[in-house]
């Protein structure tokens, strides 16, 4: 797996959907770190995760909490333009 260097930025949109479907910043960061890469629309590329959740969400019990990270790649920085949570 290729190694970031770069530093990410979430776009406010991205913080805001994050924040909505129940995803950290370090979930984030850290599927965009390990996930493999997968082409996106709009020349995007997106990558996800899965995590141990085992909690209620939206009064329903999951084991599982996907994060999936959509982002751009510049050339100083990767910025997070969406954040999609699925849970199950």
């Amino acid at each position: 797996m290729k190694e970031i260097s770069k530093p990410i930025r979430l776009s406010a949109h991205a913080k805001l959907r994050a924040f909505l479907r129940g995803a950290s910043e370090e979930e984030i960061i850290e599927t965009i770190k390990t996930a493999k890469r997968q082409k996106a629309q709009l020349n995007k590329l997106e990558c996800q995760k899965d995590f141990v959740f085992n909690q209620v969400w939206n009064n329903k019990f999951y084991k599982t909490k996907q994060v999936k990270s959509v982002f751009i790649e510049e050339e100083k920085e990767i910025v997070v333009v969406t954040v999609y949570v699925y849970y199950f």
